[in-house]
């Protein structure tokens, strides 16, 4: 796909990042429409893991409507039976097993099959459930199940293969499964079918702004803000993507949190405590940022 086929095209990259990511991508945009800049209008949009979610909402709902069901709303209990990192501890926990994977690992490709691989042991070992009852869970979040008349492309990795894959509405899964499949970054992978899948974080990194390539102009939203567990040397991480989306000849700006919100992130990324305060976050970034952004987007 080359910039000739897309000549004023706009792609809005939404990254990874629990969910306290989640709420800041809401922020973000509901800030940036609140200032008058509507990137939910954007040819093209990439989500993984919370951004797939994220994708998903903004193109369900009006943005400000997220906003402040986010900002008020009670923390939800996690359902019994689901597994998956919660909370602090957990999420320690988990990382420490995918970071051991990450660091055996010789390159990126053995890096997503020892995922998947270690992914379908424990989908051997359980008794088939979780995938129904994440599902349950995943629907509960999104406004609509339908897939919206956006192009979305909401990544996964194939657990089996360890190939990354991009979920659209052509795809013929379900909205819903292409979320929950994106989302599925715990333990256990996600059934569709016969297909079994992990987080779309995997893939190359949790931004996936390489599907954006052809586009004249891209928006990435990074909760992470650009950072990668891989070594850099793979080369997967946020920023050789833009590099590279650049020398193909897009117009590519990045967003990632300030400074003062970074502590709503990473090992307390799974705190539904602290989305209110991620999404506030994220408004203000937003608002602050829809005046300069308005001559990229248009």
């Amino acid at each position: 796909m080359t910039d000739s086929q897309h000549p004023s095209r706009t792609a809005l990259v939404l990254g990874g990042g629990g969910s306290t990511g989640n709420a800041w991508l809401i922020g973000v945009v509901a800030g940036l429409f609140d200032g008058g800049l509507d990137v939910t209008t954007a040819d093209l949009i990439v989500g993984t893991s919370a951004g797939a979610t994220a994708a998903a909402q903004i193109t369900g709902a009006p943005p400000r409507e997220l906003l402040d069901a986010t900002l008020t709303a009670a923390p939800p209990p996690r359902p019994a039976g689901v597994a998956g990192p919660s909370g602090r501890q957990g999420v320690a926990t988990h990382m420490e097993k995918t970071a051991a994977i990450i660091a055996s690992a010789a390159d990126h490709a053995e890096m997503r099959r020892t995922m998947g691989a270690a992914a379908l042991e424990v989908d051997a070992a359980s008794d088939g459930s979780w995938t129904d009852q994440w599902r349950a869970t995943v629907a509960a979040r999104l406004p609509r199940a339908e897939w919206p008349d956006a192009p979305l492309s909401l990544t996964a990795v194939d657990a089996r293969t360890g190939e990354g894959v991009a979920f659209t509405r052509e795809s013929g899964v379900d909205l819903v499964d292409a979320v929950a499949a994106s989302t599925s970054g715990g333990p256990h992978p996600y059934r569709i079918g016969d297909g079994r899948y992990i987080d779309g974080g995997y893939r190359t990194n949790a931004e996936n702004a390489d599907l954006a390539a052809g586009y004249e102009r891209v928006l990435v939203l990074s909760p992470f803000g650009g950072r990668t567990r891989m070594p850099l040397e793979w080369g997967m991480h946020l920023a050789p993507q833009v590099e590279q989306l650049r020398a193909q000849g897009s117009r590519v700006e990045t967003i990632f949190p300030d400074a003062a919100a970074e502590h709503l992130f990473g090992v307390h990324g799974m705190d539904l405590s602290l989305r209110p305060a991620a999404a506030q976050a994220g408004f203000d970034q937003g608002s602050g940022l829809a005046q300069p952004l308005t001559e990229l987007w248009r």
